[in-house]
């Protein structure tokens, strides 16, 4: 059996969105329409003729409204295999009719704990018939048409006039394998609910992740792989996932990626002055604050104007037009932003057409909890975010000299920024902006000398008498194993350093520290970042 002819449709929705149109049709079509609550009442208001599943089922609803479809005159009617004898026989034994098309969405679980809605009230938005009846039909879609979203009605209805009223088994299987999608996810997210805010847990024995297919993106990390977005069916912080993009190519996988660890670090700085972060590969190349934008751009991209080229920049700011006007310098390949005013949208609208601006709201709070996953070889690893913060109250000085404020200032300045740096991670800082950053190297000290290097090189591109490490704050996102990257950071000519300490040869860093006259700050926590 290919087609199957609708002569009766069963509809429950929370969502009523295109319910009246669909009903329309199906009467057109001669569809006897069975319905239940505020669905049914919806159909009547529009001039529908409408049966109630309890006097289908011969069965009232009860125990407020817990049970009405769960029932043989449903199930039997969703069920059973029509060209099988025996089914066929039970159905005329029993007066069991068939059922060819059920429209059904859940109940809104998840925008109810969205709401912050009490204990009793999320329970009892666990739907129960609707998943069953769900269930029921996609099983049976050799028989039986199942719609949970909206947005397929429209398929539907075109189906049912290009086929006499009949579906064809093609758009039934589509529907089918959505349908049990949509179980899967509801199910996932009430099993989530329970693990993690019912019931504290950290690491369920059983973790179940719902995603939605947002788009795809231009490619994957490199142009003959496949790449695509998804995003949860809860969003509890908004992202880079939830930016609207206002202009330009397509995203990328990468573009997604760096872009994601650009706003990260950006909103570290959410609630402080004007900054901007600039990021290639994953790794920030230049980070600053400064009295406007366009000042802390500047900044930033002396840092490493090399690296900067074809990158990722995003600010803590609205995006103005001066701080635009900079950008269009050079080739940059996102912009990410809370907001931008008009002129910053005209002048990329008309100097650089094929950059992606994205507009993200309201930073995400870098100290909001969750989780990280990262795909292995037969298993899935899975950890708390990193969102350990430091204040000034838990900086141990281990040196005889003390930092000054400035030096102060700029240790916790390196430090937020080392967090963001893939591992071994060596950052200098000065004056509210970058001097140097060493990106994931195998051993501390390269990173070190590589940092000291692209200072140098900076202050050779921008004609300034001496690096930016002199000076200089330097941090280190997980402790000094040896004296040799700390003598690498004072050879630079960096004045304080910022590290976690514990390791078994602190006294000879810490002695070292002295030996240069460095003050050096212990934080307890480090950032490792692969």
């Amino acid at each position: 059996m290919s087609n199957v002819k609708i002569t009766r449709a069963l509809l429950s929705v929370s969502d009523k969105a295109g319910l009246v149109e669909l009903g329309h049709v199906l009467a057109r079509h001669g569809v006897e329409l069975l319905s239940t609550g505020g669905t049914a009442r919806a159909l009547r208001e529009a001039g529908l003729t409408v049966k109630d599943v309890s006097e289908h089922t011969g069965f009232p609803e009860m125990m407020d409204g817990r049970v009405k479809t769960l029932h043989p005159m449903i199930h039997g009617g969703l069920l059973a295999v029509r060209d099988n004898a025996a089914h066929a026989q039970a159905m005329v034994e029993h007066g069991i009719a068939p059922i060819d098309l059920v429209v059904v969405n859940l109940y809104p679980f998840a925008q109810t704990v969205a709401k912050g809605a009490a204990r009793d009230e999320i329970i009892e938005n666990i739907d129960i018939g609707g998943p069953s009846m769900v269930r029921s039909a996609a099983k049976n879609h050799h028989y039986v048409a199942i719609a949970t979203d909206p947005a397929d009605y429209a398929t539907i209805i075109e189906e049912l006039d290009a086929n006499a009223g009949a579906t064809t088994l093609d758009l039934r299987r589509k529907l089918a394998a959505k349908a049990f999608a949509a179980t899967a996810a509801y199910d996932a997210m009430i099993s989530s609910w329970f693990a993690f805010a019912d019931q504290g847990e950290v690491f369920p024995q059983t973790l179940s992740v719902p995603l939605k297919l947002k788009s795809w993106s231009r490619y994957g990390e490199n142009p003959h792989q496949l790449g695509a977005l998804y995003e949860p069916f809860a969003v509890l912080a908004r992202g880079i996932a939830q930016a609207e993009q206002i202009q330009g190519k397509e995203l990328s996988y990468n573009n997604y990626n760096d872009a994601d660890a650009a706003l990260e670090l950006v909103s570290e700085f959410r609630d402080g002055p004007p900054t901007v972060v600039i990021v290639k590969h994953a790794n920030p190349c230049g980070v600053a604050t400064g009295a406007t934008l366009a000042e802390a751009y500047e900044a930033a991209l002396a840092c490493d104007s090399v690296s900067a080229f074809g990158g990722i920049i995003a600010v803590n700011r609205p995006l103005d037009g001066p701080t635009a006007e900079a950008i269009s310098g050079i080739f940059t390949e996102v912009v990410a932003a809370p907001s931008a005013d008009d002129a910053a949208k005209a002048v990329f609208a008309k100097k650089k057409k094929n950059l992606r601006l994205l507009l993200t709201g309201e930073l995400p709070d870098p100290a909001r909890p969750g989780l990280t996953m990262k795909t292995i070889a037969g298993g899935m690893l899975v950890q708390s975010r990193d969102n350990g913060r430091i204040t000034r109250d838990d900086l141990k000085v281990v040196t005889k000299r003390e930092p000054t404020a400035q030096e102060l200032e700029d240790c916790l300045f390196a430090w937020t920024v080392a967090k963001h740096v893939k591992s071994n991670a060596i950052v200098y800082a000065k004056g509210g902006s970058t001097a140097g950053v060493g990106a994931g190297q195998m051993n501390r000290l390269e990173s070190a000398r590589i940092a000291a290097w692209k200072a140098k090189d900076a202050a050779e591109k921008a004609g300034w008498a001496e690096p930016r490490t002199i000076g200089s704050a330097v941090a280190s996102d997980a402790f000094f194993p040896f004296a040799d990257g700390l003598l690498a950071a004072v050879e630079a000519g960096a004045t304080a350093v910022i590290q976690p300490g514990g390791s078994i040869r602190d006294e000879e860093v810490i002695a070292a520290a002295d030996g240069a006259g460095l003050a050096m700050l212990f934080t307890g926590m480090r950032h490792f970042r692969h």
